[in-house]
């Protein structure tokens, strides 16, 4: 079994901030159970047009803020019973969502070097750390509250499976996106 761990630039205002205080381009991270990218889970913008009502999200990675986006997939080989435990994890949230929210402070704390830690409180970050913690995969010796995206990627169980524009992920189940002729995905270069 396999779950994905997608890092992405969506080149907002945000993320652009972000971006200075991290030294990495990347900035949002969420997970996947499926390699088509269907179900994606992270914690982020609520609205669309608003980066600060944010929560629980399941995201649409064909959606225009997604599209546009610059990428790293990682794939990470898991057990079953690893595979049960992060999708019984998140699930769980899913369900309570309206009790979790966004970790504002989280993210201050983490310009800091500071831990902020909030009881049903989130960054995307720090909400895929929490599910690979869960699932017990390794990352780096570090607080969750504290995880970066680029954190997340030094991980040794993951392995860089696609990276580029987002638009052009091979796996995609919408039928009309077509591949440009020069890709190929990173696990067949290899």
């Amino acid at each position: 079994m396999e779950i994905y761990i997608v890092l992405t630039d969506t080149k907002t205002l945000f993320t652009k901030v972000i971006s200075k205080f991290t030294n990495h381009p990347l900035n949002h991270a969420s997970i996947s159970f499926d390699k088509k990218l269907i179900d994606v889970y992270s914690f982020g913008r609520k609205e669309p047009n608003n980066p600060f009502i944010g929560g629980f999200v399941k995201e649409n990675m064909q959606n225009k803020l997604f599209k546009r986006s610059y990428c790293k997939v990682y794939r990470c080989k898991v057990t079953p019973f690893q595979y049960k435990l992060m999708q019984s994890y998140i699930l769980r949230i899913e369900k309570e969502q309206k009790n979790f929210k966004y970790n504002f402070r989280g993210l201050f704390g983490v310009i800091l070097n500071k831990e902020f830690e909030q009881k049903n409180a989130f960054f995307c970050s720090e909400f895929v750390a929490k599910v690979l913690n869960v699932g017990g995969i390794p990352i780096i010796k570090k607080s969750d509250s504290l995880m970066t995206p680029y954190d997340i990627s030094c991980s040794t169980d993951l392995h860089l499976f696609y990276q580029g524009p987002l638009i052009e992920y091979p796996f995609y189940s919408q039928t009309d996106h077509v591949p440009s002729s020069d890709f190929t995905p990173i696990s067949q270069s290899i």
